[in-house]
This record gives C-alpha cells, sequence and structure tokens, in this order.
C-alpha cells in the first residue's frame, strides 16, 4: 500500500516539475496548453502567478470555464486581461492588489467588464489600482450582487458615489477598504446604514482626509458586527471618536482598531 503512495506522489512530482518547465517557455507551447484540462490549468495558473508570469498576451492560454480564483497581484497586466474573462462566469476571486508602487493599467473600463463577465464574484481587490474610478465601482456593485469582500483602498479617484451603490446594491458584503480615498461622512453612512450594515465586520478608511468623527460613530451606531476598524491618519477626526468608542462599544469586542490621536 504504502508503495502505491510513493508511486502517486512521485507521479505528481512529475507533473508538478513539468508544469514547472512549461511556465518557464509558456508562449512556446500555446497550441499545447489551450486543450490542458481544467484542473492541470489551475495548477498552472497557480505556478505562473506566484512567478508573476501571466500577462495580457498568455492569460487566454490559461483560462478555462471553471476557473474560480485568480491571483494577479505579481503580474504585469492591464484591462485587456479583464476583458478576457468573458467565459469565466464562475469566477469568485480576483486579487489585483499591490503594494509598494501604483497599478496604472487597470481601469474602470475593464472593472467593468469583468463586473458583467463574472457575476459570482465575491471578493475583488484592486489595491492602490489608481485609476479606477466611481464608475468602476458601481459596475461591480450593480452585477456583483454576491460580493462579501472589496479591496479599493489607495483609488484615489474612488468617491462617496461608490459607497452609495455598495450599501444600495450588496447586501452580503462584510469586508470593504476605502483607505486613501476621497469619500466623505455622507458616503461612510450611505454604506453603513445600507444593506449590508448588519454584515459588515471589517472597515478600513484610515487616511481619509475628509472624514471626521461623524463617520466613525456612524460605523459604531450601525455595524453590530464590527470587529476590525482601522480609521488612522484621518486628520479630521477627534478625540470624540475615542468617547464614542466607550461609550457605544462592549470591552473586548474588538479584534483590531486603529486611530490617530493628533
Amino acid at each position: 500500500m504504502s508503495h502505491l503512495s510513493g508511486g502517486g506522489g512521485a507521479v505528481r512530482s512529475l507533473l508538478d516539475l513539468c508544469l514547472y518547465s512549461l511556465t518557464k517557455n509558456i508562449s512556446r507551447y500555446a497550441a499545447d496548453v489551450k486543450p490542458l484540462p481544467p484542473n492541470i490549468k489551475d495548477k498552472l495558473i497557480k505556478l505562473l502567478s506566484i512567478g508573476g508570469l501571466i500577462t495580457d498576451s498568455i492569460i487566454s492560454m490559461v483560462l478555462h470555464p471553471a476557473v474560480e480564483a485568480l491571483d494577479l497581484r505579481d503580474c504585469d497586466i492591464s484591462d485587456n486581461a479583464l476583458q478576457q474573462l468573458s467565459n469565466c462566469k464562475q469566477l469568485k476571486k480576483i486579487n489585483l492588489n499591490v503594494w509598494k508602487n501604483k497599478r496604472l493599467t487597470i481601469t474602470s473600463e475593464g472593472v467593468a467588464a469583468l463586473a458583467s463577465s463574472c457575476p459570482y464574484l465575491r471578493e475583488a481587490s484592486f489595491k492602490r489600482c489608481s485609476n479606477l474610478t466611481d464608475s468602476g465601482v458601481l459596475a461591480l456593485a450593480l452585477n456583483c450582487r454576491l460580493l462579501q469582500i472589496l479591496n479599493i483602498g489607495g483609488c484615489s479617484s474612488v468617491t462617496d458615489t461608490s459607497l452609495h451603490a455598495l450599501g444600495k446594491n450588496c447586501q452580503h458584503l462584510h469586508s470593504v477598504d476605502f483607505s486613501s480615498t476621497h469619500v466623505t461622512d455622507d458616503g461612510v453612512i450611505a454604506l453603513v446604514s445600507g444593506m449590508c450594515s448588519k454584515n459588515l465586520k471589517e472597515i478600513h478608511m484610515e487616511g481619509c482626509v475628509k472624514l471626521t468623527d461623524v463617520a466613525v460613530e456612524a460605523v459604531l451606531t450601525c455595524c453590530p458586527m464590527i470587529h476590525i476598524f482601522l480609521f488612522h491618519g484621518c486628520p479630521l477626526i477627534t478625540d470624540r471618536s475615542r468617547e464614542a468608542l466607550e461609550q457605544l462599544v462592549e470591552p473586548n469586542k474588538f479584534k483590531q482598531i486603529t486611530w490617530t490621536v493628533y
């Protein structure tokens, strides 16, 4: 029995080695990659993603209709790649976050194409995709009603319009990052008093220079499930928010909370 198990492991190792070798010359084998079964393509997608090797030209080779997750954080892609997801109706998670520089090649046009193609999307991350605007977030809110996690932090063109749309359409949203955007108290109130108010568990709104204590109080009042709440780096938020925390929140409720004292 152990011999058979070892043989299976050897086969898996051989498969992994072959796929790893394939990633080094993926463009040469385009015709051979396209007909591969979905389970093999999923392994190939993972390897290419880890190596940051998925590009606009390569993504069409490895996509298949049943793909459920794409981690493109380290990959150099643009709207063109998102427009090639039209047959990926089962996609549930996509990650386009960047942490050092801004990603300029993803815009609302690509995100709108993604939203219209992938109605079952549950997690979408676009941190520091600075050319993403309200129109892209609106497309997500209208087309992806099952959305649970959204990261639009550092998308500096995002305004209250996006938060209004999310609050009005995304009942299942439980984690949202809109840090370093141009939202105001009005947008935060619209979000936390909307359809997702009872589900919101995590809010990142640090670095939003237009927010005041009113936004903090709205979150604490409207979101009974909140346990991660970051609002440091907001210069208009005062000691009044600390007092609100003491008055409105039971001890030990939060797993993580940050604010800045000015």
